[in-house]
């Protein structure tokens, strides 16, 4: 049933009046709203279960981005002890002023001090797609504020500017649609640009060409470059759908002017999701993983192909056929760019790559192995390189979508061995933690180390 003029003036009133409802109205007009194709009715959030925070104060923390497994509450921040003796203790959370966002990706501002989140199906209730937290006292965190742009939603991943904000992807139209945008935001959590910008012509022409759906982004602030990659169409994995849009491009940006230079085709990529620079690269390649194939690709933003386009890109190593059409890869380095971790979704598997000879890439975990992991997807490599933080839980859209991947809805804390292999034993049970709210369903994290609490470390920017 489309969207009708009608239809959009009234869900608009109704949100109107929902705003001012009182907890207890607000909790029968979600109860009693009926299931709506596309649109869910914008109604805010029930009145959240009582909690107790902790007086603890762990040397690491993670932040865990997260949505109720019952829609109907309030998405939310949850911060844990990650210290050996105390981990999986609970510290606290923190209430975002909505719900239904299915919290997406988050990261940290340069200083420390700022945590955004982005919302996935934020559009779905006429509702802000970035969210900001306010972490200068890391044991309390704050909500802040919200926002969103304007030709553009569905946001994805985050890169933190080292004069402050952020960039970050936005993967649909403002409809959901085909032709996103590359968001810009300020310290403060304000919007300063969306591009290509609707006067930057030739920018605007590259992305009418093929399909411009950016999910990844990788940013090079040293060298002026920024690469981005367009994975799926998000309205085309809603229902009723014919088919989900999969995209096999790369853009390749300037960055000081935001535009893009050239666009950079993975034959047949289906989805390509993540790319991130290799860090210490004197070249600076990137990865790209190409979620059909199941294959990772270098790709280098200097070279020229033969018809004098710049960027080349190279397959660098096929997962295999186990990692065919996992709907998800996504990725995290060490530090010092040696070894590249990769999550295969709905293949319940980390794999891991030592990257030290580019040419003759070395696979380390078993690709037959069993690992306690379901629906594994968001990696944080921990700012001590010790563990990784492995995230059991991708997308579930439900009734209204064709992507609900199976999950474990727990934060796995991995131990990394002195090889860069992997060794599993410890993990938070986010549907037990949060049982009271449906469950929990965490998507994303940043993790802190507070060893010296005058210089915070993180996992990445």
């Amino acid at each position: 049933m489309p969207l009708t003029p009608l239809k959009a003036v009234l869900l608009l009133a109704l949100h109107a009046a929902s705003t001012f409802a009182s907890p207890g109205v607000t909790d029968v007009l979600a109860n009693l709203a009926p299931p709506l194709p596309i649109l869910r009715v914008p109604t805010p959030p029930i009145t959240s279960p009582p909690f107790t925070s902790s007086n603890l104060k762990p040397k690491k923390l993670g932040y865990f981005w997260t949505g109720p497994g019952n829609i109907a509450y309030a998405d939310f921040l949850a911060v844990y002890s990650l210290d050996d003796d105390t981990f999986g203790t609970f510290i606290t959370l923190v209430d975002v002023p909505t719900s239904g966002n299915e919290p997406h990706h988050l990261n940290v501002a340069h200083d420390g001090k700022t945590l955004v989140g982005t919302g996935l199906l934020s559009l779905l209730k006429l509702q802000d797609v970035e969210y900001f937290f306010d972490i200068s006292n890391p044991y309390r965190p704050k909500f802040i504020k919200s926002g969103r742009a304007i030709l553009s939603s569905i946001g994805d991943e985050i890169v933190a500017k080292p004069e402050g904000g952020f960039f970050i992807t936005h993967m649909g139209s403002a409809a959901g649609t085909d032709l996103g945008r590359l968001t810009e935001w300020d310290a403060h959590g304000n919007l300063i640009g969306e591009f290509p910008g609707l006067l930057d012509v030739p920018g605007t022409l590259n992305i009418l060409k093929d399909q411009f759906s950016p999910h990844g982004l990788a940013i090079d602030f040293d060298k002026n470059i920024i690469l981005t990659s367009d994975f799926v169409v998000p309205l085309s994995t809603l229902k009723p759908t014919l088919g989900i849009q999969k995209a096999h491009t790369l853009r390749l940006w300037k960055l000081s002017s935001r535009t893009i230079i050239s666009t950079i085709t993975i034959p047949n990529g289906g989805g390509i999701q993540d790319v991130k620079f290799i860090p210490g690269n004197k070249d600076s390649a990137a990865i790209a993983t190409a979620v059909d194939l199941g294959q990772v690709w270098i790709i280098y933003p200097f070279k020229y192909n033969a018809d004098g386009t710049q960027g080349v890109a190279e397959l660098l190593y096929d997962l295999g056929p186990k990692a065919r059409e996992t709907v998800a890869i996504y990725t995290d380095f060490s530090a010092n760019g040696r070894f590249l971790y990769l999550s295969l979704t709905t293949a319940n598997h980390i794999a891991v790559l030592d990257l030290k000879n580019l040419k003759k890439p070395v696979r380390l975990d078993d690709p037959n192995e069993v690992q306690p992991v379901v629906g594994v997807h968001s990696l944080r490599v921990t700012p001590d390189q010790k563990n990784l933080v492995a995230l059991g839980y991708f997308v579930q859209q439900g009734d209204i979508g064709v992507i609900n991947t199976p999950a474990d809805y727990k934060a796995h804390y991995v131990d990394i061995l002195p090889n860069g292999a992997l060794s599993f034993n410890r993990s938070i049970p986010f549907q037990t933690e949060f049982a009271n709210r449906g469950g929990g369903r965490p998507h994303f994290s940043v993790i802190a180390d507070l060893t010296d609490p005058k210089h915070p470390k993180f996992n990445s920017y």
